[in-house]
This record gives structure tokens, C-alpha cells and sequence, in this order.
């Protein structure tokens, strides 16, 4: 007896080995944090093992217990009562793994202000908002792009809370992101469809992790009965529990899923659907039904057996707002076997957000870690977390955008009491151009900054900085203010000199660096009214001179006829005479003195600096050179440099010359006197001049035309592959000219894969196909120059976070009212009044269909070119009806001589994708 006691307890001991040798081999990776736990401890119904938080945030006081009573789980949170900015939780990942993060909050009071909430976000996308009206999970999948991942809260309004958070490693090939390593997906349903209410299954049932909920009895179609089995499942890729796999749910003829409650808006999602056969007794070729998605069909006979297992999972992709109709029909004359389903999966595709320059995220985060070690007491780190620059941007610090990405131009930590040495990763921010670190107690010598350094205004006064003042100074080739006055232990070499005309500095003066600075502002006072007065005057004549060429009447508001006998004569475009050009290849000594050695700045951009110059002919030039720190390179330069040697047109952007000596990469263009159409509608407030209706859409229709001979250019069209406002460039008379060609390819021909090796395109203009399939084709620019004509129309930038959340993309925002027939709610103010209601209606209509989600369903850019040529037809004929009033007598607050346009010849046929304007047409009247 004692023996066979013994022996159990031997058995018993082992299998507990046994089971705790399983757990911990499986949580390997698992982060399982519990947010002001006041000790680690493991969960019992899971073995799950939580630790604190506090190795995040150490702060006790902003920990709360949750006032209502729970049954099981963890009744505590973390508050974070900010004024602004976000609380973000940095966590280790291994790059190029896919992961689970799940977010758990519970409401820890019910005072919070009306209308409280926060963003959560993953990295830099947003994954939810929390409104802390009832407990929330919030869970994502994504791929790692680096060694860690930023969990963050952002501030809106009211406090910030958290109670738990997990993190999940999962195994790439569970195919969740289909390669997507950047992109993010939020969970939105898992459901465990034949689950009888017993309770959810997840670890250590499911080795990942991941929650099978109980189904909403409401949610399915009352047809339908539940089924279980205890089949074996034999099958190495089967990655589903057997415990959710041996449950199902199963109907006669029809099986329907319902869901309401879906994101408003259309956003794109992936269902993935689990089916394991049951029934030991059908076979293949019996159990086979369709599948509908809000009754469209996408998946025919469907059979479970096909696969040669038992078990079958299927994915498919598609765009809802606001709900799901999943519905799986067995086919007509089939056996009398209806269709069955086990569990689903509901994942929404987040939109892709533009995350900062990584080398600069690199560079700050190094700086925090250098200031951090001796200033922990400064209460400013915390909110130095997550993204930099994502709005709003880490306090101190201010950003702009190049070449589409966020990059720091300006750090501010003066008056901070900041001690120890100077942070030597200042040097790395490679678009820094102010910092100012005054009134601290900041000791050591001053890092030597890089040649290529972009500073413009530095201030270390007041410190304790000792040594010598860095010679580098006086060759940093923007630096124009340059403060270190009271620092009595630092010293300026003697072969330090500064030209009091191109330098302003306190000359290392203690006392007087006040004044000095009070009389360097009047100075740059002074300068910049002069420069406005200018600016000013030439902005009046330019008026004067538009006026009188082309007018600048509006229309009544209320005026709208059907212009049916309005006839409108159009010349040629064989009636305008081209200028032949030919590229020069030009030496540096020709560039240096045409620029007057880059002595005006007129633009940047992602391959460099861009000046304005004058060549011996006295025609103007813009000359854009490569700068050291560019993110694009020789490849592009010879890119754009042998397109432009071999295609030519009225639309584009002629290359006049170009500069290879001494490792120089220089390119020459003409001149664009009324700079691009970005400026026009919404840059700076010195470019940004209002462009009436009648100007805009003519702007359209010469880069649609500009794009169409790039589509449709002899021998293999050509994909521009960066279409945005800013690369549409306007001359002295209003010609759009489309720009920029250093990321244009060849399309893919039969035979080749169509997979881009590169996605490229700016935040706010990428065709999301493109981005998540980076199979490239002409209707990727479509997509793109939809985007365009919505900001012609609505004069709104394409990307702006500074908005409310529903208006960040203008894509997004603007499609509910067009398809509402609302599009007075998108007009851009300041042209209100001033255009033909069929007009406008043809470009809206036309870039709907350009920014359809699907390329397939797009126009190509000769119809769009079609469109808006009636659209400016009618337009024009518009205008000519009203002065055709006004010479009667009637009252008309057209302008004369509005506008005249040019008609191309007739364009090469391609394949047609007409758009479905009978679809789009608003209701009449209009």
C-alpha cells in the first residue's frame, strides 16, 4: 500500500514537472505586465506569469483601485492626468517577428469630464479610442520593424488609464499580415462559434494566446444548432485549439453571421474563417456550400475536404462601414449536407500613418539617454516616449516634414536645470536648425558639429561649459545666431573670428548679451517687414498682371442652368509653338556662377537643396543639387536624367541640363515662376495665392495630361510613382508641368511579376494597394492624383493630424459627403460662389473613382483627361453665357477674357475603365 502511495506521488510530482516545464517553454517571449501590481505574481487558471509595471513608470501615487466589484481579474489601474502628450510603454521585440498586443482597460471612475477619451496606439498608428464609459480590450497584430514597439496613450481629453498590457510573439507563417511587416491589424472579433457559454479559451488551450470568445447568440441566424465532437485532429498546420476546432455551429441550408457594430467609414478587413469536418461520415463533395460578404459572393462551392484534411482555414479580404453580413449558403442540388463553421477571425487594416525619419528617432533617443543619466529627478522624460514628432511632439522639440517624413528641426531645453555634459548625440540630428540649451547647468566641452550640419541658430549661454569655443562653427554653412556668453570657463580661439554681417553672437559677452539680442531682433524685424513689403508688392503686380489676362470674376451662388446651346470654340494644341530643348551638360564653374554660388534658396526636397539662377541666355533656372545627408541618391539622379533625355511634353517638366564634376549630382530646370500647386492651395502663407475655379481645374487637366503621355508613351508607359500637388509646378502663365521623376519605373510588361521591390510615394497620395500588395501599375498614380483633385476642390491637405481624428486623411474624410451628394461640405471657401455646379460635380465624380480602394475600379488617366476636359468645357461655356447676359443688360459677376484652354489631339487609345459616373451622378437637381 505505502509502495503504490509512493509511486503516485512519484507520477503526480512528474506530470506538475512536466506541466511547468511546458508552461514556461511556452510563454517564451510573453510580457504580461499589471499595471501598480504591488508584487509579480501567477495567475492560477492560466500560469500566466504578470510583473509590475514599475520598471515603466515607478510612481505609485497615480495608481487607483477600481471601485466597481469584479468577479475575477485584476481590479487596478494606472492614471496618467496630463495636460497633453502621451505615456507610452517602449517593449523588446525581435525585428522581422510578427506580434500580439492587447491592451486592457478598466474604467477606474466615473467623474471624467464628458466627451473624456484617449488614443491608443501601436508605434505611430492608431489601433482605438477609449471612452471611459465601460472596460475595453484593445488588441493588434504586427510585424516588429525594430527591437522595440511603443505601446502609447495619447491625450485627449480627460485622464489616461491602463490595466493591463501583453505582449504575444506569434509564428510568421499564421499568415495574419501577409507579408505586411509594416502594416497593423486590430482585432476585432475572434469567436469560438460553437463555444456552449462555459467560458472563453485562450493560453495555455491556444499556445499563442489569443481569446476565443463565447459567441452573441444574437449575432448568428436562429436556423442554426451547435455541434460538437471529440475528432481527432491530424494536421501540422492546424494552429486553432482542438477545444474551439471541436465545436461548431452548422445549418440545413443557411448559416448567417451578423456584426452592427463595425468601425463607421470604410475601412478594409480581413475575415478569416476556420472549418474542421465533424462528421466522420461525409464526404468529399457533400458538405459544399458558397460564401457571401454583404452579399457579395466571395468564395463558390466551398468545400472543407478539398484540402485533403479534415480541417481548412479561409481568408478574404473587403471594405464594410459599419457592419458584416457573412453568409455561407449551401449550393443548390447538393447533398443534403448544409454548411458548417467553427470560428472566425475579424481584423480591420489600420491606416498607415508616416512615422519619423528613423535616424533622427535613433539620434533623440540617444540624446533622452545621455540627458537621463544625469537628470533623472527632471520630470520631463516621461512624455519623451514613443514617436518624437507624432503630434503633439515630445515637449521641447519641433518638427517638419522632408521628402514625406517627419524630421526634428528644433530642440528647446533651455531653463530646464539641466546638469552634466552637453548630450554628444546632439550632433547626430541631422535637420537640426535651432537649439538652444541656455540657462541650464550643463558642464564639458562643446561637441564639434558635422560640416553638412543645417544649424542656423545655436545658444548655450549661460552654463558651465569649459574649453575652447569649436572652430566648427565658423564653417557650418547656414549658421547665422550664435550665443555661448556666460560660460566663464569657456574660451574662443584667437583663429575664431565671426563677420559681423553674417553673424549674430554675443561674442562670449556676459553682461551685454541682452541688448545685443534685443538689437539683433529689431535687425531681423526690420529685414523680414522689408522682405513682406516686397513680397507684397510683387504679389499685387502678379494680381494685376493675372487680371488683366485672364480675369477673376465668380459667379452667383444660386446660378446654375443646363448649358445645352453655349457653343465654345477650342484651338489645337498643334496651334501652340514648343520650344526645342536640348540638355547641356554643364560644368560646376557654370553652375556655381549661375546661382551666384547658391546664393538664393527656393526650395527643398528629398534630393536636395533647390536655388534659382540665371543662365548666360538670361533664361532663369531652378538648379536642384544633391545634398550629403539626401535619402535619395545616384540612382535617382540618373533616373530622372535619362527619362527626360527621351520624352518630352507640354505637362512635364523639361530637363535642361545637368552637372556630374567632382562627385556633384546637379540638375537644371526651367524656372517655375508661380512656384507649385501645393503652395497654391495651402503652403506658406508668402506662396499661397487663391486660385479661382476655372485656374484650378485647368491645373487639373494638364497634369492629367502630362500623366496620360507618361501612360501612354510609346514603346512602355511609364509609372511616375510620386504624384503629389507639390511635384505639380506652375509657370508665369498657369501651366501645370508635373515634376520630379526620380522615382518613376517602366510598368511591368506580360511576364514580369509587377512586384515592386521598393514602395515609394508620400504619406496621404500612396494607393494602399500598392502599399500592401507592392505590385505596381499605372493605376497606382491614379489613386494618387485622386488625391490631387480632392485637394484642388477642398483646398485641404491630403495628411494633417492636427485635425480632429475623423479629418487626419482627406481621403477619408471627404467620401461620405460626396457619396451624400453633400459636396458644399468639401468646397474649399474661397471659391464658393465661384463655379458651375455640373463642373464641379464631373471632378468630384471622377476622383472618387480614382481613390476606389481596388485598382481594378479605377479610370485610367485618358478617361480622366476626357472628364475634365468636358468639366472645363462646361465651365467656360458657363462663363460665356454670362457675359452673353451682361452684353444684354442682365447682371453678371463674370469676369471678360476668364480663361482660354487648350484641347490636346487625340490620344493614344489604351484599355478603357470607364468610370461609372451613372453610379456617382448626384440627385436632381443639382
Amino acid at each position: 500500500m505505502m509502495d503504490a502511495w509512493i509511486s503516485r506521488r512519484i507520477e503526480c510530482c512528474f506530470f506538475l514537472l512536466l506541466v511547468f516545464i511546458r508552461s514556461v517553454c511556452t510563454q517564451e517571449g510573453f510580457v504580461s505586465i499589471a499595471c501598480c501590481a504591488n508584487q509579480n505574481f501567477t495567475e492560477p487558471n492560466t500560469t500566466i506569469a504578470w510583473v509590475s509595471d514599475d520598471g515603466w513608470f515607478h510612481e505609485r501615487t497615480n495608481c487607483s483601485n477600481i471601485s466597481r466589484p469584479r468577479e475575477n481579474g485584476y481590479d487596478r489601474a494606472r492614471i496618467f492626468d496630463i495636460e497633453s502628450g502621451r505615456r507610452c510603454y517602449s517593449l523588446k521585440t525581435t525585428k522581422d517577428r510578427d506580434y500580439l498586443i492587447r491592451g486592457t482597460f478598466l474604467v477606474h471612475k466615473s467623474e471624467q469630464p464628458q466627451g473624456s477619451s484617449f488614443d491608443v496606439q501601436i508605434g505611430v498608428i492608431p489601433l482605438g479610442v477609449v471612452n471611459p464609459s465601460d472596460d475595453l480590450v484593445l488588441e493588434g497584430i504586427f510585424g516588429a520593424t525594430n527591437e522595440y514597439i511603443d505601446f502609447c496613450l495619447a491625450k485627449n481629453k480627460g485622464d489616461l488609464f491602463i490595466s493591463k498590457l501583453e505582449l504575444r510573439p506569434l509564428d510568421n507563417d499564421l499568415g495574419y499580415l501577409q507579408g505586411n511587416s509594416s502594416g497593423v491589424l486590430k482585432v476585432v472579433k475572434r469567436v469560438d462559434l460553437g463555444n456552449n457559454g462555459e467560458e472563453d479559451v485562450r493560453y495555455p488551450d491556444d499556445q499563442y494566446d489569443r481569446i476565443w470568445r463565447i459567441p452573441d447568440p444574437q449575432t448568428i441566424s436562429p436556423l442554426s444548432s451547435k455541434r460538437s465532437s471529440n475528432i481527432s485532429i491530424y494536421n501540422a498546420n492546424v494552429t486553432v485549439p482542438a477545444k474551439v476546432l471541436q465545436t461548431a455551429v452548422a445549418a440545413t441550408d443557411l448559416l448567417q453571421i451578423f456584426h452592427n457594430d463595425l468601425d463607421t467609414g470604410d475601412y478594409n478587413y480581413t475575415v478569416i474563417l476556420h472549418f474542421l469536418e465533424l462528421d466522420d461520415s461525409v464526404t468529399v463533395g457533400q458538405r459544399v456550400f458558397d460564401i457571401y460578404i454583404n452579399s457579395n459572393k466571395r468564395g463558390a462551392s466551398f468545400d472543407i475536404l478539398a484540402t485533403g484534411t479534415k480541417y481548412a482555414r479561409l481568408a478574404l479580404n473587403f471594405t464594410a462601414n459599419g457592419s458584416l453580413n457573412l453568409t455561407m449558403a449551401k449550393v443548390p442540388n447538393a447533398f443534403d449536407v448544409g454548411p458548417i463553421c467553427n470560428a472566425y477571425e475579424i481584423l480591420q487594416v489600420r491606416p498607415w500613418v508616416q512615422a519619423t525619419n528613423q535616424d533622427d528617432v535613433g539620434a533623440i533617443m540617444k540624446v533622452r539617454d545621455e540627458l537621463l543619466g544625469h537628470n533623472k529627478e527632471i520630470g520631463l522624460w516621461d512624455g519623451w516616449s514613443g514617436d518624437p514628432c507624432l503630434p503633439p511632439p515630445w515637449e521641447g522639440l519641433t518638427c517638419s516634414t522632408s521628402n514625406g517624413f517627419s524630421v526634428i528641426t528644433g530642440l528647446d531645453l533651455s531653463k530646464r536645470k539641466l546638469q552634466g555634459p552637453l548630450p554628444p548625440s546632439i550632433i547626430e540630428l541631422a535637420y537640426l536648425t535651432n537649439l538652444n540649451l541656455s540657462h541650464n547647468h550643463f558642464k564639458g566641452e562643446i561637441p564639434a558639429f558635422y560640416a553638412s550640419s543645417m544649424l542656423i541658430s545655436v545658444d548655450l549661454s549661460h552654463n558651465d561649459l569649459i574649453g575652447l569655443l569649436p572652430l566648427s562653427f565658423t564653417s557650418l554653412p547656414h549658421l547665422k545666431i550664435l550665443y555661448f556668453g556666460c560660460n566663464p570657463n569657456l574660451t574662443k580661439d584667437p583663429k575664431t573670428s565671426f563677420n559681423s554681417q553674417s553673424y549674430m553672437t554675443d561674442s562670449g559677452a556676459c553682461g551685454g548679451s541682452q541688448k545685443s539680442r534685443r538689437s539683433t531682433s529689431r535687425i531681423m524685424i526690420g529685414t523680414i517687414a522689408s522682405g513682406s513689403l516686397l513680397i507684397t508688392v510683387g504679389t499685387i503686380f502678379a494680381c494685376f498682371y493675372r487680371r488683366k489676362y485672364v480675369g477673376r470674376g465668380k459667379y452667383d451662388k444660386k446660378w446654375s442652368p443646363k448649358m445645352k446651346n453655349a457653343v465654345f470654340s477650342l484651338p489645337s494644341i498643334t496651334d501652340v509653338p514648343l520650344k526645342a530643348i536640348t540638355i547641356q551638360a554643364f560644368t560646376l564653374q557654370y553652375i556655381e556662377a549661375a546661382t551666384q554660388k547658391y546664393k538664393t534658396l527656393i526650395g527643398e526636397g528629398g534630393f536636395g537643396s533647390v536655388y534659382r539662377g540665371t543662365l548666360t541666355d538670361g533664361q532663369e533656372v531652378a538648379v536642384k543639387v544633391r545634398s550629403s545627408t539626401s535619402t535619395q541618391g545616384t540612382r535617382e539622379f540618373e533616373n530622372e536624367l535619362n527619362l527626360l533625355s527621351a520624352i518630352r511634353h507640354e505637362n512635364l517638366v523639361p530637363l535642361l541640363g545637368y552637372c556630374g564634376e567632382h562627385d556633384q549630382q546637379i540638375l537644371v530646370y526651367p524656372f517655375m515662376a508661380n512656384g507649385s500647386l501645393q503652395d497654391r492651395l495651402y503652403g506658406e502663407a508668402a506662396k499661397r495665392k487663391a486660385l479661382d475655379w476655372p485656374t484650378r481645374l485647368s491645373v487639373a487637366l494638364g497634369a492629367a495630361r502630362g500623366l496620360t503621355h507618361l501612360h501612354t508613351f510609346a514603346g512602355r508607359s511609364i509609372i511616375h510613382r510620386d504624384v503629389k500637388s507639390s511635384n505639380i509646378l506652375l509657370d508665369h502663365s498657369m501651366c501645370a508641368k508635373v515634376a520630379d521623376f526620380g522615382f518613376s519605373k517602366y510598368a511591368p510588361q506580360e511576364g514580369d511579376s509587377g512586384a515592386s521591390l521598393e514602395v515609394r510615394g508620400t504619406a496621404g497620395y500612396l494607393d494602399p494597394e500598392y502599399y500592401s500588395t507592392q505590385h505596381l501599375s499605372a493605376k497606382s498614380d491614379v489613386f494618387s492624383f485622386g488625391v490631387v483633385l480632392l485637394e484642388i476642390v477642398s483646398g485641404r491637405e491630403p495628411l494633417n493630424i492636427q485635425r480632429p481624428r475623423n479629418e487626419w486623411s482627406l481621403v477619408e474624410w471627404a467620401k461620405p459627403y460626396i457619396r451624400e451628394s453633400k459636396i458644399d461640405e468639401i468646397v474649399d471657401p474661397s471659391i464658393k460662389g465661384g463655379y458651375h455646379a455640373e463642373a464641379m460635380w464631373r471632378v468630384v465624380e471622377v476622383a472618387l473613382a480614382c481613390i476606389e480602394p481596388f485598382s481594378a475600379y479605377r479610370p485610367c488617366m485618358a478617361d480622366i483627361v476626357r472628364e475634365l476636359e468636358d468639366a472645363l468645357i462646361i465651365e467656360n461655356n458657363a462663363s460665356e453665357y454670362m457675359k452673353s447676359i451682361d452684353s444684354l443688360g442682365g447682371y453678371s459677376l463674370a469676369g471678360s477674357n476668364r480663361f482660354s484652354i487648350v484641347i490636346p489631339p487625340t490620344l493614344p487609345q489604351v484599355e478603357p475603365s470607364p468610370i461609372n459616373t451613372q453610379a456617382l451622378a448626384p440627385p436632381e437637381p443639382r
